[in-house]
């Protein structure tokens, strides 16, 4: 058995900027700052929320590249309102905050799950729905640094006659595809529409095709939330959310002006510990994917943990919502999603170590000399394993009790990771996942 263990001193660069405060009370952008202190067991390799001001941080909205900056808003609360936090990045490691500018009293609304996507003229734009105001809306920036932008112009499709469309205004997403402008109105039975100018817009119905797979392994009339519609390969790909299953996707392609998807699958199996995804396109090409991870336990999810992972760290302070690392997502002519972690990451290594040639006997242990900590990467080679069950085991004690396995055996076809046990299958020279549509992870 080889190892190789690179352990990663991450600093996760906070802008500590002073609040700007403008003459008039109304609008008062504030600046996130990382503690000059943070407790040891804060997570500095996510993007974690300093607070103090902001009581909750959830979905991660509207990522962009724009002129050598990457931009993710993500939902926060001041004073119990829906705002988007802002913060920006050269390599998608190393963040600094902006200030809050996306504020109720500033769009007139709460904000909520939406998208970014750069118009036909390369300006960029957020779609998102406005809490409170019964539409989705859109804004447009007004400076470089995505600081600054319009007034929200709300989305009213209409239908053939000229009347306003009967839907649900919710999380939606909008796309260019040849020379116009999609738009998804998400939750159950979700819609479309098209515009020319993303003022006026074409009711067009239903959003999913009449021929909706009936074996896809999901309901056509599934919660549909978090909508987020781009290319990749030769399909296209809606990564979302259901309340109830947590983070997932569609790959599919159009067909009458509809999406018919031809396969489907869970992004996590826990439910809300990857949730509510959102993507950019690098300027190489890249689609790069984040996720909020929650450890929030609620009772609209159709499977419930066994355990809840931050009570291993109970002794501990430990970030009760952070955004994931991000992810890069491909899709070769084998039409199987890969989802590897992001490059960009590699440039945090430094102390590597590596233990080579070592055999573990039946019923024991082996502990890894000289190293040891919290923040690591683990690379493993196991020749030929024919235990009915092996692994590794993470956050021990120093005497090695406690912790969790991340475990595998002998003609299984799970992998046991903590709480969890997705589907796994060891495949001659490498160990790839079980293909399956079902959300049933």
């Amino acid at each position: 058995m080889k190892i190789y263990i690179t352990a990663l001193i991450i600093t996760l660069i906070a802008s500590v900027c002073n609040a700007q405060t403008r003459t008039d009370k109304i609008f008062v952008p504030q600046t996130p700052e990382w503690p000059a202190t943070p407790p040891k067991s804060w997570t500095t390799y996510h993007l974690a929320h300093p607070g103090p001001w902001s009581k909750l941080t959830a979905d991660p909205n509207c990522a962009i590249f724009y002129k050598g900056r990457y931009h993710l808003f993500y939902i926060c609360q001041i004073k119990r309102k829906h705002c988007f936090a802002h913060v920006s990045s050269t390599d998608m490691v190393h963040w600094k905050w902006h200030p809050t500018t996306l504020l109720p009293q500033k769009m007139g609304h709460q904000m909520f799950s939406g998208t970014a996507f750069l118009t036909k003229d390369g300006k960029p734009a957020i779609i998102y729905h406005g809490l409170g105001s019964g539409r989705n809306q859109i804004a447009f920036a007004l400076d470089d640094n995505l600081d600054e932008w319009s007034k929200p112009i709300a989305i009213e499709p209409k239908t053939a006659d000229g009347k306003l469309a009967k839907m649900r205004h919710w999380d939606p997403d909008c796309w260019l595809m040849n020379d116009s402008y999609y738009s998804i109105g998400g939750g159950k039975n979700p819609t479309l529409a098209k515009s020319k100018d993303l003022k006026e817009w074409e009711f067009l119905g239903d959003f999913w095709h009449a021929d909706f797979p009936a074996d896809l392994g999901v309901s056509k009339n599934e919660d549909l939330s978090c909508a987020n519609l781009f290319r990749i390969g030769n399909k296209w790909m809606l990564a979302c959310i259901s309340h109830a299953l947590g983070g997932r996707y569609y790959l599919g392609d159009f067909k009458d002006g509809k999406f018919l998807p031809d396969h489907h699958a869970v992004l996590n199996w826990a439910r809300w510990d990857y949730f509510a995804p959102e993507s950019l396109l690098t300027p190489d090409g890249r689609r790069v994917m984040w996720a909020w991870c929650t450890p929030r336990r609620h009772a609209v999810q159709k499977t419930k943990r066994a355990k809840n992972f931050p009570s291993l760290l109970a002794h501990e302070q430990f970030p009760q919502y952070l955004q994931s690392l991000p992810r890069e997502l491909s899709l070769p002519e084998d039409g199987n999603l890969r989802i590897m972690p992001l490059r960009e990451l590699q440039s945090l290594r430094t102390n590597p170590r590596e233990e080579q040639n070592i055999t573990v006997k039946r019923d024991t242990e082996y502990a890894l000399k000289n190293m040891a900590g919290d923040t690591m990467e683990l690379e493993l080679v196991i020749k030929a394993p024919t235990a009915n069950e092996f692994g590794i085991k993470l956050l021990c004690a120093e005497d090695g009790s406690g912790g969790f396995a991340i475990s595998f055996g002998k003609d299984r076809k799970v992998l046991n990771v903590g709480y969890i046990t997705p589907r796994l299958s060891l495949k001659k020279g490498r160990i790839s996942p079980c293909a399956s549509s079902s959300t049933r992870a």
